[in-house]
């Protein structure tokens, strides 16, 4: 198959998923090219598949980026599929899987035209646009900065961005972040993401924020309370899911689950480009 692996103009170079991904690719027969979503001169018509890896400027016009994505829809085969990209694009998401009963971070939405102080008091909390990838206009706050907070909420709101504010789980700052992958709903692998967010420091402006990854075998807790989540996946698990998880002081809290642009990290875990492409093949391979 002739497999487009879309990225964008700003990441070509930065995406350190895609050699190891089009070798695998390649390796089982497959043609596969990087391609940008927001070049205007491809025809997308001429790849049998279009996989969405690290299109990670499209928080910048995520309107435009839905369109492409059903435009894209209609001439091939879009994984994941533009139903559930959708869905998961808008961190909105996350109150629906609370109300399914998983344990999400605590999080208060905002929405243009409404107070922009109006999220309860914590002690130590961040604040983020609903729809937004790799830390970008997203900062960490202490109580203290309220006035800072709102202020950064009031200049997403009046942007006409819905908002999301949740409190910091200290935890974090010794156990990091856990990401588990996986590929058609089997698990693959998982790494450790360390604290990015300074306290009361700033956004970040680049396309994404520094990261400190390593390898991690994830406890049974966080199995399970991935699992969970996997289940609750609109329409099943999708071709792949990375399942962000903070430690809580009731146990893992999901942060967000990623079905559109996630990093799979190939690079920390031997083996994982390849069960993606047998993944891919399985897939393929369903009617």
């Amino acid at each position: 198959m002739r497999i487009a692996l879309a990225t964008a103009i700003a990441a070509f170079t930065l995406d350190e998923d895609l050699p190891p991904l089009r070798a695998a690719l390649e390796a089982r027969g497959h043609h596969a090219e990087p391609v940008a979503w927001d070049d205007p001169t491809v025809s997308w018509a001429r790849f049998d598949l279009v996989l969405l890896r690290s299109t990670w400027n499209y928080t910048q016009q995520p309107d435009a980026f839905l369109r492409w994505c059903e435009a894209v829809a209609d001439r091939t085969r879009l994984l994941n599929p533009p139903a559930l990209v959708r869905w998961n694009t808008d961190k909105r998401y996350l109150g629906e899987l609370a109300q399914a009963g998983l344990p999400v971070v605590p999080s208060h939405y905002l929405a243009p035209g409404e107070d922009p102080a109006s999220f309860p008091a914590f002690d130590e909390f961040v604040v983020k646009p609903c729809i937004g990838a790799g830390s970008r206009d997203t900062q960490r706050y202490t109580a203290p900065n309220r006035a800072a907070a709102v202020a950064h909420v009031r200049r997403l709101l009046e942007a006409g961005r819905h908002v999301l504010v949740q409190p910091y789980l200290e935890a974090v700052d010794t156990q990091g972040e856990t990401a588990l992958l996986f590929f058609d709903g089997h698990y693959s692998h998982a790494i450790r993401k360390g604290p990015l967010l300074a306290r009361d420091g700033e956004a970040t402006r680049a396309l994404f924020a520094p990261e400190a990854i390593s390898p991690r075998e994830p406890s049974a807790a966080e199995f399970e309370v991935a699992h969970r989540v996997l289940a609750a996946i609109p329409g099943g698990p999708p071709l792949y899911a990375r399942v962000d998880l903070l430690p809580g002081a009731d146990g893992p809290r999901l942060l967000e689950l990623e079905l559109t642009e996630p990093s799979l990290f190939f690079p920390f875990a031997p083996g994982s480009a390849e069960r993606f492409a047998a993944a891919l093949d399985t897939v393929l391979a369903t009617p």
